[in-house]
């Protein structure tokens, strides 16, 4: 009788992945040693799917969506692994060919907007350029464009808008506006890092909700990075749980949020408050994130761990399930 667990590993080999990543490694020489910001990731991520990256800040999680788009300053690099989008491999591709897939085929919104507007430049500028880096179309279509785009995350008198500079906006407006410029040229993928941590909630729940139309009518893909279990648990398809520089949890997301099988992913769920923690206090996963520089040998999160044994003292590999999940631990739960 054939083993489920081999029968879904074949299945997963067959098919064919737009983005494919396999024992990424990203590491950051410094005097004191070296810091394994990604320590062995492997991601598979299909067209039109959503998957949301989560973790502690510290995981590796914004680390691992630099990688993909070739964004590690010196003198960080990546020490091992594959990456590949579409059948292309991005570690050994040029960067003037990398260039031409950013913000085309694949596009970032960052946390921070500032990474994305020139302060020097007025709006209509910025987004114009965008459109016309990657398509041969007049200003005044390119300028249409760009309102739409405005109008589509929810940004009052866009007209007016498209005529100011970033400094004369909000933060929350100039996020927004990072937003539009990543969805303008509706890439195939979408890296977002915590993108609409600094927007209203009702803001916050427009963005969602465009952004899962795109990917829906378009087949675009999407990567939510986020220490936020409750925005990806009505956004994502799957979950990827990420501690220490490697992805210890991944399942569909109602089945992960029913039921974590790492201790991790179940302390950051019971760290989340809703109505039936009203009155009693949170609670915490004890202890702090490990340095990255000096990881035990074992299992990163024993220390921290309720149910560490022994048998913790060896790193765990990840151990694929016949539903589909995986779990990198030596205890999980039933």
């Amino acid at each position: 009788m054939t083993d489920p667990a081999e029968v879904n590993t074949a299945a997963m080999t067959q098919r064919m992945s737009l983005l494919s990543i396999s024992g990424l490694k990203t590491q950051f020489p410094t005097r004191a040693g070296i810091v394994k910001a990604v320590d062995g990731v492997d991601i598979e991520l299909d067209r039109g799917e959503i998957l949301g990256l989560v973790g502690e800040s510290g995981s590796g999680k914004s680390i691992t969506g630099f990688s993909i788009l070739g964004l590690i300053d010196p003198p960080g690099h990546i020490a091992d692994g594959s990456i590949t989008y579409d059948g292309r491999d991005l570690v050994s591709m040029g960067e003037e060919e990398r260039r031409k897939l950013r913000g085309n085929d694949i596009a970032m919104i960052f946390q921070d907007p500032s990474m994305t507007l020139n302060p020097v430049l007025r709006i209509d500028v910025q987004l114009i350029e965008t459109i016309q880096a990657h398509a041969e179309v007049s200003t005044a279509e390119a300028r249409r464009r760009a309102r739409d785009a405005l109008v589509q995350v929810g940004i009052p008198s866009p007209d007016e808008r498209l005529k100011a500079y970033p400094y004369e906006l909000s933060g929350g407006m100039r996020q927004r506006i990072a937003i539009a410029i990543a969805l303008i040229n509706q890439p195939k993928l979408i890296i977002a890092d915590e993108p609409t941590t600094a927007l209203d909630v009702s803001i916050q729940g427009q963005i969602i909700y465009e952004v899962k139309k795109l990917c829906r009518k378009t087949g675009t893909a999407l990567i939510w990075i986020t220490h936020d279990l409750a925005v990806v648990a009505g956004l994502a398809d799957r979950i990827a749980v990420m501690y220490a520089g490697r992805i210890v949890e991944t399942g569909r997301t109602a089945d992960v949020i029913e039921r974590p099988l790492h201790p991790y992913t179940r302390g950051l769920i019971d760290s989340v408050p809703s109505h039936a923690t009203r009155g009693r206090r949170l609670h915490q996963i004890r202890g702090m994130t490990p340095s990255l520089l000096n990881l035990s040998p074992g299992c990163a999160f024993s220390n921290r761990c309720d149910k560490a044994t022994p048998e913790c003292l060896v790193a765990p590999d990840a151990t694929l399930l016949a539903d589909g999940r995986s779990v990198r631990c030596w205890n999980p739960a039933p």
